[in-house]
């Protein structure tokens, strides 16, 4: 049985720390799950960067989020949400939400199956 595929629940705009700032000191490619961290809070959030081959330490770019529990962002993530990406507690990224996709469905999604 396979897994379905991951929601485009949202996208943001990210600039990776260099090195020398304390960022990564290799590469991110799509599947990357640092803690997506907002509002006090660490989440879990599967990364896809659609318009790159990988992220280099510096760069910026779009990024696509499927979060792994997305009702609870429903209501608190909008378009301009500020956020950090970190690992453990070392901050890797930061940027914010550019564009809100199936947030909601895949919310309504999960809420359904948790109710079951």
């Amino acid at each position: 049985m396979s897994s379905p595929p991951l929601a485009a629940d949202a996208e943001g705009d990210v600039t990776f720390l260099t090195t020398a700032d304390g960022g990564r000191s290799g590469p991110a490619f799509s599947g990357y799950r640092p803690q997506f961290h907002y509002d006090g809070h660490d989440w879990d959030a599967v990364n896809t960067y659609p318009d790159v081959a990988q992220v280099n330490p510096g760069d910026r770019v779009r990024v696509i989020f499927s979060f792994l529990s997305p009702d609870a962002h429903v209501g608190k993530l909008s378009v301009g949400t500020p956020f950090l990406l970190r690992e453990g507690r070392k901050i890797v990224a930061y940027g914010s939400i550019t564009k809100l996709d199936q947030l909601e469905e895949s919310g309504r999604r999960a809420r359904e199956r948790h109710a079951v």
